[in-house]
């Protein structure tokens, strides 16, 4: 009878690709590049949706004075939100339906497979209770719907309860993904099995323009009419008092 590996033996697998030292193997495919430019995808996109957090979170020192930056910003991150779960979730699909070359590369290291679906569904509770707050306005955001632990809930408390466990979840994925991400986009990975560049480059520029125009277009329709940016909104207040 055996046992499944330690926690310290997960430990160690998450570390290794954490800081550049492990990770998988992607074979590379003619045409869209497989595995390898599944790879590249998603850490350009990774890349690119840092940022944009980054930003967004800036704007979170005066929500008040920038919240149509806010808003927009959110916009953004929607859009490359959905690009990189698209991309993520196209290569589990491939390796659970058994196409050799995702098999071959295989899954990611145990403890983040575990917090991928956590960083997927807080990250889709704060952008979609974000875009619920736009479409309701600011005066029915700030109705209780319900009370808890004698605490009464509204919309905009539900989408700050999503930003926390937001921030939690993407902070450990960005410890174990970020030098890994960085290593693809430069080419300074040993993750390729394969000698040469990986197919299939303009097609990945041409899906992340396509998401960057698309949240552009979304900017510009959604801008004139959030209803956030007329006079100082309690919203702004509440998200200053939490990031003190």
């Amino acid at each position: 009878m055996t046992s499944g590996p330690s926690g310290y033996a997960l430990l160690d697998g998450v570390v290794a690709e954490a800081i550049g030292r492990g990770g998988r193997h992607d074979p590379v495919l003619p045409r869209s590049g497989g595995p390898a430019g599944n790879a590249r995808l998603t850490a350009w996109t990774g890349v690119l949706l840092l940022a944009v957090i980054i930003a967004e979170l800036v704007t979170l020192l005066d929500v008040t004075g920038l919240i149509g930056w806010h808003v927009g910003i959110g916009i953004v991150m929607v859009a490359l939100t959905l690009m990189k779960s698209a991309s993520t979730g196209w290569r589990i699909v491939r390796y659970y339906t058994g196409q050799a070359a995702y098999v071959r590369a295989g899954p990611p290291p145990t403890l983040l497979r575990l917090l991928g679906p956590l960083v997927v569904f807080t990250t889709l509770g704060v952008l979609g209770s974000g875009i619920a707050l736009i479409a309701i306005g600011e005066e029915q955001s700030q109705q209780s719907l319900f009370a808890l632990l004698g605490q009464q809930v509204s919309p905009i408390t539900i989408h700050q309860a999503f930003f926390v466990l937001f921030a939690v979840c993407t902070g450990l994925h960005l410890l174990a993904r970020f030098v890994p991400a960085v290593f693809l986009m430069s080419g300074r990975t040993q993750r390729v099995a394969s000698r040469g560049g990986v197919p299939g480059r303009r097609g990945r520029a041409a899906m992340l323009t396509a998401a960057l125009l698309a949240s552009a277009l979304a900017v510009v329709l959604v801008l004139p009419v959030h209803g956030w940016h007329h006079d100082e909104h309690r919203f702004g207040q509440f998200h200053q008092h939490s990031v003190r």
